[in-house]
């Protein structure tokens, strides 16, 4: 009978794992969705409006999978670029508490979503002024891109943020590899809309760089 019990719990128990993991799936597939419409495709105080609420929404998320690297990645991500949209040193605390979430996940499951809490940081630290007004920092971010690259070689978020890096440095030739390398990513199921987005990114910064690399011949 304990044999029978112990088995029973424990498809129970996997049961239950496997519905939080769905469940989990399906916000996360959401907030990915709303992301891609409300960062690509509003502007100004529509899109202010539309980020408020997005974040609201990942904060409840975060409350129902307090241990989840994607929860907080995601969270991370939706405020990150809110910052980015907002601008200016208004959006620097929004930075810090996005800088929180990707070191969370990052002590969950730093290789969680391929490495996304790895890119999201290093692409904070990248464009974050440095102190003694905010924490940015050049050698940070190369780190960490480096590392996540590790992890996802062929994923097209770590290309082009590394390349975007790399081009802010100056090192053109070694961002060309890696656009290239973010034109052939894998498409992304689920995520066509921000796959879309970010291929017009890696073609607009392409182009800029190979107008770089043809004044120096």
């Amino acid at each position: 009978m304990k044999s029978i019990y112990i088995a029973l719990s424990l498809s129970v128990g996997l049961a239950f794992s496997a519905t939080c993991q769905a469940a989990l799936k399906d916000d996360i597939a959401s907030l990915q969705q709303s992301w891609a419409k409300v960062n690509y495709e509003l502007k100004d105080d529509a899109q202010e409006k539309a980020f408020q609420a997005l974040i609201n929404d990942s904060q409840s998320v975060v409350e129902r999978y307090p241990d989840s690297a994607q929860s907080h990645i995601w969270h991370g991500i939706i405020k990150s670029s809110y910052a980015g949209a907002k601008g200016g040193l208004g959006a620097l605390g929004l930075a810090k508490e996005a800088k929180a979430e990707f070191e969370r996940a990052i002590e969950i499951d730093k290789e969680a979503l391929n490495g996304s809490a790895l890119t999201s940081l290093g692409t904070l630290y990248s464009q974050v002024p440095g102190w003694p007004i905010g924490f940015g920092s050049d050698k940070k971010a190369r780190t960490l891109f480096e590392q996540s690259l590790a992890i996802n070689p062929e994923g097209l978020d770590i290309n082009y943020f590394y390349a975007q890096f790399l081009y802010d440095e100056r090192e053109y030739g070694k961002a060309l590899i890696h656009l290239k390398q973010a034109q052939a990513a894998p498409k992304r199921p689920g995520r066509e809309k921000a796959d879309q987005y970010r291929q017009a990114e890696v073609t607009e910064l392409l182009a800029r760089i190979e107008k770089k690399l043809k004044r120096k011949k």
